[in-house]
């Protein structure tokens, strides 16, 4: 039996493809459109799903959408009715988009793919709540989803049980932890539902000094609920996220976007903003567990990306024995979500173990990429298994950055060692030349550790894996000798990477742990500033060839940079000549 769920229209549109309940493929859009954070109609990750499952999409059960466009639209008319005529302008640009796409779902499917079959709609934060505790593998367990917005619901918590998942209670929008978080995302000088990471790698350069004066913005209750005071905002009205009121209580006007100076003052706030959202999701985290009798919580919606509050969690809950966060957290996360309620609690169908290690996007084999490398005219090495990870491994000991590009495409917002850019965390330089000469973004961003999961306590402050890179720990006093992972805080975002789940990847540094006695290396997804990670073999070497990348192993081939020829430099569907 085959269902195919789907997010789209609001960011981060995505198809998810499950055969038997087991996941067959799931990826973003922006994964082929190469639009970061792409919206729309997801039509060629459907396609991919597809052919990844061999399936015309006739062959198709269901196709079941993340959340009800009716209860939505039911929110934005609401909304700008009552706020006539601020909203106008709002009204005439949305209005006829939304009823163009989300209104006419069933149509799209039917123009796009020729899919006539049943559409069924769950809810934003059932479908948040079910790509998270169905994941987990766990038969029961308290669920938590916390994001900007979804129909009306802004958090909401509940309780799985077997095939059985029930939402107990709900925080409603106007008030609303992520788009509290945006809004001072936007303040700082970043861009709403693109760049709130940045915020929460800028916060650690403060100091907490404007927490009481936040406090202004929000009434947070003893059991994680909260109300914002609208005088100061605007974002439900549609127009922007804050007003002058804002400002003034900052005391400073908004830095311009990606352009004004990150001076203090915007340290200050970034790091006041994350003590707050810090101090809501345990509250949170410890109410939803009281409230079902629960030892184990399960995490979905975008305000699970924030792995600083995921790590106050596990560290500051008493009585939490464990925490899973479903990988694709944010909306794109809702695509499988839904699919996944529709397959255990609308069919009743029995629960699959915990997701396999997520990899679930479009792979080549090695005849794929050497096609791809003898178009674009590149010169390279061919090497067996073992050498290829003895020479990448010398390569990164020797202060070189490394592609590493093999697999299936990662599911969710972090490259997990299929689609990296690889350095050595020892060098003091290393994180200054990946930001500046690779990445091409804000020297204040800090990198992700990737390690040796067993040797991960005896040099991070953690007693659990954190495969998914969604857990902040502190690094160990004695092992502080790894400057280009280690936050000016002391914190690093790790990845633990088991044999078991990605036994390339994992003997990768296992070679370099040999040769160094260090099990740990610098893991950042494989693209620049603005764009999506890479997907395809051109993407990958396109990104190669644009920065300072010194090699790039691609399946079993080793790429130099110094080899290659003097060539200009043009998209991947020009240099390859894609349709």
């Amino acid at each position: 039996m085959n269902i195919l769920g789907l997010s789209c229209f609001y960011h981060d549109a995505a198809a998810c493809l499950l055969r038997d309940g087991h996941t067959v493929a799931a990826a973003a859009e922006a994964s082929f459109t190469r639009v970061k954070h792409d919206s729309d109609f997801p039509v060629n990750a459907i396609r991919y799903a597809l052919a990844e499952a061999g399936l015309s999409a006739n062959q198709l059960d269901a196709v079941v959408f993340y959340d009800k466009p009716l209860m939505k639209f039911d929110r934005l008319l609401r909304y700008q009715v009552e706020n006539f005529p601020r909203t106008f302008s709002t009204f005439v640009d949305s209005m006829p988009r939304w009823i163009a796409t989300k209104l006419r779902l069933p149509k799209l499917l039917r123009q796009e793919l020729g899919y006539t079959g049943p559409v069924l709609y769950s809810e934003h934060h059932l479908s948040h709540a079910a790509s998270a505790f169905y994941a987990s593998g766990w038969e029961e367990a308290a669920v938590l989803t916390v994001d900007g917005v979804g129909e009306w619901a802004t958090a909401s918590w509940g309780v799985g049980k077997g095939m059985d998942l029930t939402l107990l209670g709900e925080i409603r929008f106007p008030h609303s932890l992520g788009m509290l978080y945006s809004a001072f995302t936007y303040y700082c000088g970043f861009k709403v539902n693109s760049a709130e990471y940045k915020l929460m790698g800028l916060a650690p350069y403060g100091e907490p000094r404007f927490v009481d004066r936040i406090r202004e913005l929000i009434d947070v209750g003893e059991d994680g609920s909260f109300r914002l005071d609208m005088r100061y905002f605007d974002y439900d009205r549609g127009e922007r996220m804050f007003n002058a009121r804002f400002e003034e209580l900052m005391g400073r006007p908004k830095r311009p976007l990606e352009t004004g100076e990150l001076d203090q003052h915007y340290k200050d706030v970034a790091r006041s903003i994350q003590e707050l959202v810090n101090e809501v999701m345990v509250k949170l985290a410890r109410s939803t567990l009281a409230r079902t009798g629960q030892t184990k919580l399960c995490m979905a919606g975008g305000v699970a990306l924030n792995c600083v509050a995921n790590g106050h969690i596990l560290r500051e809950v008493e009585g939490l024995e464990d925490l899973f966060v479903q990988p694709a957290a944010g909306d794109a996360g809702g695509a499988m979500g839904a699919a996944y309620y529709a397959w255990h609690a609308l069919l009743r169908k029995p629960r699959t173990p915990r997701i396999p290690p997520p990899y679930f996007g479009p792979g080549h084999d090695e005849e794929q990429i050497r096609e791809a490398l003898d178009r674009a005219g590149a010169v390279y090495t061919r090497l067996e298994r073992q050498p290829l990870m003895d020479k990448v491994a010398e390569l990164i000991d020797t202060a070189h950055v490394v592609g590493w590009y093999r697999g299936r495409l990662e599911w969710g917002p972090r490259a997990l060692g299929h689609r990296s850019i690889l350095g050595d965390a020892r060098h003091p330089e290393m994180r200054t030349i990946i930001n500046m000469k690779i990445k091409f973004r804000e020297g204040f961003r800090p990198f992700a550790p990737s390690v040796m999961e067993e040797h991960a306590p005896a040099w991070f402050e953690i007693d659990r894996p954190s495969p998914y890179m969604l857990l902040v720990a502190q690094v160990r006093e004695d092992k502080r000798t790894l400057p280009a992972i280690t936050h000016v805080d002391g914190s690093a975002r790790l990845q633990t990477v088991s044999r078991d789940d990605e036994p390339d990847y994992y003997d990768l540094i296992k070679t370099f742990y040999a040769r160094t006695g260090c099990p740990v290396i610098i893991n950042t997804s494989m693209n620049v500033r603005g764009e999506p990670i890479v997907n395809t073999p051109e993407e990958a070497w396109l990104c190669f060839m644009r920065t300072n990348m010194d090699a790039i192993a691609m399946g079993p081939f080793l790429l130099m940079k110094e080899d290659q020829p003097d060539i200009e430099l043009k998209s991947a569907k020009e240099a390859f000549g894609l349709d």
